[in-house]
């Protein structure tokens, strides 16, 4: 089926259900994987009383980074969370390293769940912006729910360095460190080609502005059917094609 003929809606569902059955599949650990399927199913902070202002499948990785459009926080979890198992393979073949995929897999998974906390609707721009509100970083949430629900050590110390802001105890987390980074370097490259062809757009149509349409693109279609038009059409092709896509063409 064409990516354009599915909904925003069903494409978030099916990365949604796809990180559930990673976890039901990949986690061994009976522990990890219930704790893991729990938050994945329902992403709720628990350990304090609060409430989000954007849905789970809706949030940004990032309001202004990486993953900056409706939906990208399931794409980038998805993305780390793949890219994580292959480095333990690479590893475990290449080094003969000793990785528990149980940890990876799930860290990898969680460790950036609770964003959506973070952030709110911009009524200027149309995207999103960090809630004023809110005190806690989405890491230390975790950890906090990590905590409440009995999780293992392993999995709660995985989560707190896996951002690399903490020194790295174990190979797991310096995996989904390693992983995150990829991920978000290079979907930030995709996304910089898109915001440029919004930026011309905003030259070429009068009353267009390309932070408003940059997001309505985004949530019309994967990022990867934007990237195939500009290696194959250019930077001007994209442009027609998000003109079209909009019907901002005369």
């Amino acid at each position: 089926m064409c990516a354009l003929s599915i909904s925003f809606e069903e494409r978030a569902r099916r990365i949604h259900e796809r990180l559930l059955e990673i976890a039901e599949k990949e986690i061994n650990d009976e522990k990890i994987r219930s704790i893991t399927v729990e938050l994945l199913r329902e992403p709720k902070i628990t350990f304090v009383r609060v409430e989000p202002r954007i849905s789970f499948y809706e949030s940004p990785a990032a309001p202004k980074n990486h993953h900056s459009y409706p939906g990208g926080l399931l794409d980038h979890t998805l993305g780390v969370t793949e890219i994580a198992m292959q480095l333990i393979k690479v590893y475990r073949d290449v080094y003969g390293a000793t990785v528990n995929k149980d940890i990876v897999v799930a860290a990898a998974l969680l460790h950036d769940l609770f964003k959506y906390y973070q952030y709110e609707k911009d009524p200027l721009t149309g995207g999103y912006r960090p809630r004023s509100d809110w005190y806690l970083s989405h890491e230390f949430a975790m950890v906090s729910e990590l905590y409440k629900r009995g999780a293992p050590d392993p999995l709660v110390r995985a989560i707190a360095e896996a951002h690399g802001t903490t020194p790295f105890t174990m190979v797991e987390s310096q995996i989904v460190h390693q992983a995150d980074s990829t991920d978000s370097q290079f979907v930030s490259k995709l996304q910089d080609v898109v915001w440029r062809a919004c930026l011309d757009l905003e030259l070429e149509v009068e009353g267009v502005r390309a932070i408003k349409i940059f997001h309505e693109a985004m949530k019309r279609a994967p990022i990867f059917e934007y990237a195939k038009v500009y290696y194959s059409q250019g930077r001007d092709g994209l442009r027609e094609y998000i003109k079209k896509l909009l019907g901002l063409a005369p």
